[in-house]
């Protein structure tokens, strides 16, 4: 994702019965973006590079389906995060937020 700083790439998977499910909606539940943030937020405290200060920017372009398998890939450079979440070649979210 950029030409220096650090880089991960994670295989998410939101379980059917994540807790969040049934209200995000009933009928048809897609995985809520907070969920999302919250892989990146644990991602970023688990390699040590501290926590979300605030997020830049965010889209949402496609939703995620409870038991879908996607990628998360994140790049950090000077206390800035890139970001975003793929299903195969498809972009579902994409944003940037600042470290603190």
């Amino acid at each position: 994702m950029n030409a220096s700083g650090q880089e991960w790439i994670e295989r998410i998977r939101i379980p059917a019965d994540h807790p969040s499910l049934p209200g995000h909606f009933p009928g048809e539940p897609v995985v809520a973006g907070v969920i999302l943030l919250d892989r990146l937020a644990a991602l970023l405290e688990r390699e040590g590079r501290g926590v979300i200060k605030r997020i830049a920017a965010v889209k949402f372009r496609a939703p995620l389906l409870p038991g879908e398998e996607a990628e998360l890939q994140v790049a950090v450079t000077l206390g800035q995060v890139r970001f975003r979440v793929l299903r195969n070649p498809e972009i579902l979210a994409s944003g940037e937020a600042e470290l603190a």
